[in-house]
This record gives C-alpha cells, structure tokens and sequence, in this order.
C-alpha cells in the first residue's frame, strides 16, 4: 500500500486484519436487511405466530443476501473503474487492502450460498414460492451493479432498495410465520420502505459527482444536489407522517410514537448534507441517514412488543 493509501485510510480509520472484511460487509447498510426482518416478525406476533428458527434463519439470510449485493457491487464498481484508492463509501477490499477481485466476486457467491441452504429451510417451514421470491431478490441484488444496465446506474435504485428490502422483505417474514399476508402488513411496510430508499438516496447525494462523471443517472444527479437533499428531507418527514396516520387508524399502537425519536438523527443527516459538499464530509451524514432507519425500525419493532405484553386501543 502506498503513501498516500496508507494517509487516505487513516483519514477513513480504516484497519488492516480481520477489518478489512468486515468494510466489505458495509456493516452500516445492513440495517436495511435486518430492521424489516425484525418488523415483519413482531407483526406476525402480534398475530399471536411466532418461530424463534424461522426467525433466526430469515433474519440471516437477509444480512447475507444484502453482504453479498455489498460484494458484487465493490467487484463490479472496481472492474468498470469506479472505484479507485481515494473512494470513500466502500470497503476498499480492492483498491486499498489488495484483495484480489476475483475473491471478493467469490466470497458473494458463497454468502448467496449460505442464504439459499437458510431457505430451503424456510421453504420446508412455510412454501416454496418463498424460493421464488427469494431468487428473484439474488438477482436483483446481483444486477444491482452487475449486468449490462446495472440497476445502480438508473434513477430506480431507491425504489428498487426500498420495495424490496423494505416491503418485499417484511411481507415475506410476516408470512413465514403466519402463512398468510395482509394489507396491513403492506400498509404499514412502507415507511420502512422510503427509509431504506434514503439510505441509498443518502449514498447518491454523497457520490454525485463522481458517479455524474462515471456516466451515472442517479435520482440524485437528475434532481441535483440541493433539490436531492430536499427530496431526502421530505421522504423522510412523509415516512414518519405516515406513522402518525397509522397510529390514528388503529393500524399501528399508540406505542409506535416512540418511533418519532429518530428525528434528531435525521434532522442530523439532512443538516449535515447542507453543510458539507466533500465526500469525507458527508459520510456521517449517511451514516445518520441509516441510522434513522435503524432507530425508527426498531422503536417500530419495540411499540408492537409493548402492545403485545400491554394491549391498548386508542
């Protein structure tokens, strides 16, 4: 590694060893597998169905899904020439530690590996159109950077991510449990879902001009910076209204108002957007950004389990 490698991922407090994998995971863009898994779940216990190995087998399999779409995408970023020593946003498997690109395409193929063996299980649990849904998710998440018109490369990756992994994903751990869906499941699925598209609305503003350069056409860079970060304002601000209304029509507890503590956290993200325009400089903006899916979906998660143990109607 040189010179300036070696400042830049100081800059970063990058670390070498068992470090290096774990940046390749992208640990701060899990939240976005985990947090509907979770949801969906306590959903299903509302409903009185709850399996502890269901859960645990959906739950790793989302995370390993979601690791390896990290994987493919820092593959595929480095082979088109995206990604170079002074990226930020990315593990830096690659272009900083040395790690041969072919073992990063690999490590992908395994985690989806691993998530498939989880499934079958899943499947034996519930059905096997859970199969369907869930190679279909591969897929996408494969082609999120890969393929000849990467998903990443298009103004749909938001709606992509957040109908997927929000929507998608809390509907399918619902039925796992209870083997049905319901429209209030999909209902209430979608804040999550918007959160989990401004996370990578977030990621976008972050590297518009770069990806501008690389060819891209991000939502970010077809709204331009400011009306982005507007539009990261407003998506966020309507995923907690939502909250509100649900909790007004009954189809969320009173409980879930807690979840309106995640607005310091993203009132941070949004402030520090307009603050900094340096890449460096907005990474704590879109880890906040993350974080407020992460709060927000887990006081979701926490107000269904005080209804649970303490019902209440308004």
């Amino acid at each position: 590694m040189g010179s300036k490698t070696k400042q830049k991922a100081n800059h970063l407090n990058e670390k070498p060893g068992l470090h290096v994998w774990w940046r390749l995971l992208r640990p701060h863009t899990l939240t976005a597998s985990f947090i509907p898994v979770i949801v969906g779940t306590m959903l299903a216990s509302l409903d009185g169905e709850f399996n502890l190995l269901v859960f645990l087998a959906m739950l790793f399999a989302a995370m390993l899904i979601q690791a390896a779409t990290n994987m493919f995408n820092e593959y595929f970023d480095y082979k088109r020439g995206l990604d170079n020593e002074n990226s930020v946003g990315i593990g830096g498997t690659i272009v900083r530690d040395g790690v041969k690109p072919l073992i990063v395409k690999r490590l992908g193929f395994i985690f989806f590996g691993l998530a498939i063996i989880l499934g079958l299980y899943i499947c034996l649990q519930s059905s096997w159109w859970i199969a369907v849904i869930g190679l279909i998710s591969m897929l996408i998440g494969y082609l999120y950077t890969g393929g000849p018109v990467p998903i990443a490369y298009t103004p749909f990756g938001e709606l992509f991510s957040g109908g997927l992994m929000g929507t998608v994903m809390i509907g399918i751990s619902y039925y796992i449990q209870t083997l049905q869906i319901t429209s209030q499941v999909i209902i209430v699925s979608i804040p999550i879902a918007i959160l989990i598209g401004c996370i990578l609305l977030s990621n976008n503003i972050r590297d518009l001009e770069g990806d501008k350069e690389n060819g891209r056409k991000t939502l970010a860079i077809l709204a331009g910076r400011e009306r982005a970060i507007s539009l990261l304002k407003w998506l966020i601000i309507s995923s907690l209204g939502l909250t509100i209304i649900y909790i007004g029509f009954g189809l969320l507890p009173i409980y879930s108002v807690i979840s309106l503590l995640s607005i310091p956290k993203a009132k941070f993200a949004v402030e520090t957007f307009r603050a900094n325009t340096t890449n460096v400089g907005m990474i704590p903006a879109m880890a906040a950004t993350a974080k407020t899916n992460t709060i927000y979906g887990a006081l979701i998660a926490l107000s269904l389990i005080f209804h649970i143990i303490f019902p209440f109607s308004l």
